[in-house]
């Protein structure tokens, strides 16, 4: 896990913290050894709870929602869906000097997908797959999006990523993530209905078992949008050949993969200024994804 505070306001927590938590609310568990799960995600602490339970806890108070949304949604969505996805199986509430709800879940196992996967091509198909059973789930109910948040249309992030860009300044190729931006901006805006869309699928947050793609985590982007914000993985996963697989498999027509894309840049040069001394994974990941759509720009 990173080791310095990565966020202004984040509550730092260790294993200590975690057994004592455990100890006063779930006693059953109160035995279960504790581990901090080295990962580069950024708003959860996560630590394994045994062989079979993980505990998460919020980093931020903007990240104390998604375990409700999970908990709501996922055990609905969960029967459609091809790829496993988390179970929660308990809620803590705020002690030992942590102010935030947190939560229990059960343990999926797995190494993230940075390199893991044996056949991206494969990979690629069963990726469009769990998307593709995402996208059919029925939205009725679903909780209004806000505005900039995933699904919506990119003008909402056209200021940010402007901004990120500035910050960054002579750390990438400015002028050719501003003209990549730019091309996104401007492609038909989606017209169709709102569909689920899990909103962060970085490969931090797919999960490999014997190299092949097995569950889907971190569904705290969980929303109803455009669907061209779930083809990040074309460019933070996917290269040549997969790429193109990903996208034949998703039936992608020129504008969706313009937005696509230029969600991918977005999730890149948002990252980079903000984490650029805080978290090396999650900068290795949104470099090789910048590379990437800047690869790609100037051609479909």
């Amino acid at each position: 896990m990173p080791a310095t505070r990565m966020h202004a306001d984040e509550v730092l927590t260790d294993s200590a913290l975690v057994r004592r938590l455990v100890r006063g609310q779930f006693p059953e568990w109160a035995e279960l050894p504790v581990t901090p799960v080295d990962s580069y995600g950024t708003d959860h602490a996560v630590y394994r709870l045994g062989d079979h339970l993980s505990v998460r806890l919020p980093r931020i108070s903007g990240a104390t929602r998604q375990a409700v949304r999970e908990a709501r949604w996922l055990p609905r969505l969960a029967p459609l869906l091809p790829l496993a996805i988390p179970v929660q199986v308990a809620t803590g509430r705020p002690a030992e000097g942590y102010p935030y709800d947190w939560s229990v879940y059960e343990w999926l196992p797995g190494e993230n997908a940075n390199g893991t996967l044996a056949d991206l091509e494969r990979a690629a198909v069963d990726l469009a797959a769990f998307i593709t059973a995402l996208r059919r789930a029925d939205p009725t109910g679903a909780h209004r999006r806000s505005t900039g948040s995933r699904g919506a249309p990119l003008a909402e992030l056209d200021e940010q990523v402007r901004r990120s860009i500035t910050q960054l300044g002579d750390r990438i190729d400015g002028a050719a993530a501003l003209a990549s931006w730019e091309e996104s901006l401007h492609a038909p805006a989606w017209s169709g209905p709102e569909v689920w869309l899990h909103g962060d699928l970085l490969p931090g947050n797919l999960l490999v078992t014997d190299g092949r793609l097995s569950a889907v985590i971190d569904f705290g982007c969980l929303n109803v949008g455009d669907p061209a914000c779930d083809l990040q993985p074309a460019w933070n996963v996917f290269a040549g050949a997969s790429r193109e697989r990903f996208r034949a498999e998703l039936d992608v027509d020129d504008a969706a993969w313009l937005r696509g894309r230029g969600w991918a840049l977005w999730q890149a040069v948002s990252a980079l200024p903000y984490y650029w001394d805080t978290n090396p994974g999650m900068i290795r990941q949104a470099t090789n994804a910048l590379t990437q759509v800047l690869t790609d720009s100037g051609g479909q």
